[in-house]
């Protein structure tokens, strides 16, 4: 009898992995091929963000730390990150009935230094 993999408040939700999944780059020609679950990786890298844990603790039923990191690391490097804050953003937004990016801002003077 196989166990079925417990989940965490930080896992990704169907819908958000179709947003995010077309924003991951594709593995690179040449090499071993990629044989890591991506959805899981992702998972891995909000477990480690929300929990504020050393990479050594993420939990064994996710991808080894080392290949979480890797990819964090490399996606950090290459600006991969950026794009998918800037979609969930949108995603937000639009989710709260707001147009997807915003039209202005304001800072409040007094708030700054100068």
């Amino acid at each position: 009898m196989e166990a079925t993999k417990k989940s965490y408040p930080t896992d990704l939700t169907d819908s958000q992995w179709e947003l995010l999944k077309d924003l991951i780059p594709a593995a690179g020609t040449g090499g071993r091929k990629r044989t890591v679950d991506i959805r899981a990786v992702l998972n891995g890298i909000f477990y480690i963000n929300a929990a504020g844990c050393a990479w050594r603790m993420m939990p064994h039923d996710l991808p080894v730390w080392q290949t979480v990191y890797h990819y964090f690391r490399y996606w950090r490097i290459t600006n991969t990150w950026q794009e998918i804050n800037a979609k969930l953003q949108q995603w937000y937004r639009v989710s709260e009935g707001r147009e997807a990016t915003p039209s202005g801002g304001c800072i409040d003077s007094q708030s700054t230094s100068p």
